[in-house]
C-alpha cells in the first residue's frame, strides 16, 4: 500500500521544510512547535496505515492455512506486507529525523531558559533566601529534639515531684 500523493507530497514539503530551516544557532519558535505538531499528526497517519498493513497480513496469514500450499500462501502474504511496509518505513524514518531535530532544540531552548534563569540576580538572592530558612529550619529542629530528649530526661524527676505534690494525707 502507498500513501496517496497529497500526503507523501505534504510529508516530504515538511521535511524539506525543517530541513532548510534549521541551522545550529537557531532556537525553538511557535513554528517550530506547531511543526512539530503537524509531524505528530502525520506520524499517527503512518502508523494507522502499519495498523492496517499488519492487519491485511495477519488476516491473509489466516486464510492461508484454509490452502494446500500453507508455505507458499505464507511467503506471498509476507512480500505482500513487506511491500506495503517498506516505503512506511522509509517515510518513517525521515519524519522521526525531523522530530528528532526539533524536540533536541525545544529540549536546548528549556535548557538555555534554565541556565539563564538560574544566573539571574533575582534566582540567586531566592536561592541564598531558601538556603537561609532552610538552615534556620535545621536550627530549630535541633533545638526542638534537644529540648524533647531534656524532657525526656527530666521525666522520671517530674513524676517524682507530681506524685510528691499530689499525695493526700
Amino acid at each position: 500500500m502507498t500513501l496517496p500523493i497529497s500526503l507523501r507530497f505534504r510529508i516530504f514539503a515538511l521535511l524539506f521544510l525543517a530541513s532548510c530551516c534549521f541551522t545550529p544557532l537557531t532556537f525553538a519558535t511557535p513554528e517550530e512547535e506547531a511543526q512539530l505538531e503537524s509531524l505528530n499528526k502525520i506520524d499517527q497517519q503512518l502508523e494507522l496505515q502499519r495498523d492496517w498493513a499488519k492487519y491485511r497480513w495477519e488476516k491473509a496469514q489466516n486464510e492461508c492455512y484454509t490452502h494446500y500450499w500453507v508455505s507458499y500462501c505464507l511467503s506471498g502474504a509476507r512480500s505482500d506486507y513487506r511491500k506495503a511496509i517498506d516505503p512506511i518505513s522509509t517515510q518513517q524514518i525521515a519524519l522521526h529525523t525531523e522530530q528528532r531535530k526539533i524536540r533536541e532544540s525545544l529540549k536546548d531552548q528549556k535548557d538555555a531558559e534554565k541556565i539563564a534563569n538560574r544566573a539571574s540576580p533575582e534566582k540567586a538572592a531566592e536561592r541564598a533566601e531558601n538556603k537561609q530558612k532552610y538552615e534556620q529550619k535545621q536550627k530549630d529542629a535541633a533545638q526542638r529534639a534537644a529540648d524533647l530528649e531534656q524532657r525526656r530526661k527530666d521525666a522520671p524527676k517530674r513524676s517524682q515531684e507530681n506524685k510528691a505534690g499530689t499525695q493526700l494525707d
